[in-house]
């Protein structure tokens, strides 16, 4: 026995020996650092095999430290999010598998109202990918929203549906999101705290800039104060939430995302208005009514803005006021360019749209000589319409636009009468976090859109299951409270 067990001690550290060369030969020789992926993937493999909800958590917790394949491996003809996009399909493979061969899953999860919307969204995705004018782009971003929905809402819920481990969701999540608050703040510390421009990139690789970095930080801020002023978890977990509370605060200040400072004041905003109970009826009159007012004085409006010369900055109020600054602004300009090209692309194919995915190869030649700006290119291959709403109008027409507006809505409604429903203060307090952190991506949304990223995937599906979840489960046990989270 002792001999037996010798003998697999000394093949184990050969073989780890092996690797470690191996693994120097490719990094000095090759220059390429791909056998250090090889220990994430056999460690995939293994909770696939024997913990699959320990695999969805790998990926939650890889999702804010991820690097895209472009910037380890420069020309590839395709682009994914490492580790966590091949699991990700591998999840989306073993799902269906499981479907198959179990011949069910959880029913209500199936037929929530929610989770229609979301059929009734991808269905339209999937008919305006056989119409699209690149059909292999929009199956492909077609598949990436499946992989996406199914792990991070459907199988989530599933996990979420005994009213536990939805914690455990946010923090892995927020461990990861720490590692990169380290490094960016270490790195724009280099650059001096109050350097605007090396705001922008101090974030890469982890996330391509800083808007969908403070996005981010925004969706998560709501569960971090919660953490900290719900008396339902220990002491510890609530001064660790004040502490992590303060560190993403500065992140999100440092972040100089004017987009995710606006969405969090409007996010607050409608916190106020759900813990106050306020009826939707005069809500909807006076946005009604805003609307109208908008229309009405839009001449005025515009000259207004263009009044405004504000440049972003490093003073944060000089910073915030130039949102509104539309005439010398290069980043608004820029956004302007981008949200025309998009309405002209409507305009052109109203109904099927040019394809999910097709804008940044489609918008060139709809932009116009007067809308360009410093930062745009001839070709048009520099991103995407920069908003979650008008991208899926020009790829997928006017109902891409409605079937997620729907969604959304339903969002919002399950939310807020679950919240309404609940008694239980810590189940009370997770379904108002999940709310309020997503209406900031819903704003966040009129600004740039980050659907297509693991990053900010993980909370906008996650937060989505957890109203669900506890929805179902509210109405399931409706007196019961559930244990906090092991």
């Amino acid at each position: 026995m002792i001999q037996n067990n010798t003998i697999k001690i000394s093949f184990f550290y050969l073989i780890s020996v092996g690797f470690i060369l191996l693994n120097i030969w490719f990094v000095v020789e090759k220059e390429t650092i791909v056998l250090n992926t090889l220990p994430v993937l056999l460690g995939a493999a293994l909770f696939a095999i024997f913990s699959f909800d320990k695999l969805l958590y790998f990926v939650v917790f890889f999702s804010p430290l991820s690097i895209e394949l472009s910037r380890l491996f420069p020309g590839f003809g395709f682009n994914m999010y490492l580790p966590t996009e091949p699991i990700l399909f591998g999840i989306l493979v073993l799902f269906l598998l499981k479907v198959i061969q179990e011949r069910s899953f959880d029913r209500k999860i199936l037929l929530h109202p929610v989770s229609i919307a979301i059929y009734v969204n991808l269905f339209w995705i999937f008919l305006t990918s056989l119409t699209s004018s690149m059909p292999v782009v929009s199956f492909k971003f077609l598949l990436s929203r499946i992989w996406f929905v199914v792990a991070f809402y459907f199988l989530t819920a599933k996990i979420f549906s005994s009213g536990k481990k939805m914690e455990q969701y946010i923090w892995l999540y927020l461990a990861g999101l720490l590692i990169v608050v380290f490094y960016t703040t270490f790195r724009h510390l280099g650059y001096g705290l109050l350097n605007k421009q090396a705001a922008h990139f101090v974030m890469v690789p982890f996330f391509n800039d800083h808007t969908s970095y403070g996005a981010t930080l925004a969706m998560y801020l709501p569960f971090t104060f919660f953490f900290a002023l719900c008396k339902s978890y220990p002491k510890k977990v609530r001064t660790a939430a004040w502490l992590v509370s303060a560190i993403l605060a500065g992140a999100f200040v440092l972040s100089y995302s004017r987009a995710a400072w606006l969405s969090m004041i409007i996010a607050l905003t409608v916190w106020a208005i759900i813990k106050l109970k306020i009826r939707f009826r005069p809500i909807f009159i006076a946005a009604i009514v805003f609307i109208g007012l908008a229309f009405s004085f839009q001449t005025q409006i515009v000259m207004y803005l263009e009044k405004n010369s504000d440049e972003s900055s490093s003073n944060l109020t000089e910073h915030f006021s130039s949102m509104t600054n539309i005439s010398s602004d290069a980043s608004n300009l820029e956004r302007i360019n981008r949200w025309g090209c998009a309405i002209r692309m409507f305009e052109e194919k109203p109904f099927w749209g040019y394809g999910p995915g097709t804008y940044m190869f489609q918008y060139a030649k709809y932009q116009l000589k007067r809308d360009r700006t410093i930062i745009s290119t001839n070709a048009g291959d520099a991103g995407n319409a920069h908003s979650e709403y008008l991208g899926p109008l020009s790829e997928s027409g006017v109902l891409g636009l409605v079937t997620f507006l729907v969604l959304i809505i339903v969002v919002i409604y399950t939310g807020v009468h679950t919240w309404s429903r609940l008694t239980d203060k810590r189940m009370k307090g997770i379904v108002l976090a999940a709310t309020t952190g997503l209406v900031t991506y819903y704003i966040h949304g009129f600004l740039n859109n980050f659907l297509d990223t693991d990053k900010l995937s993980v909370p906008f599906w996650g937060f989505t299951a957890m109203i669900v979840a506890i929805d179902l489960y509210s109405r399931k046990t409706p007196d019961s409270t559930p244990d906090l989270v092991e």
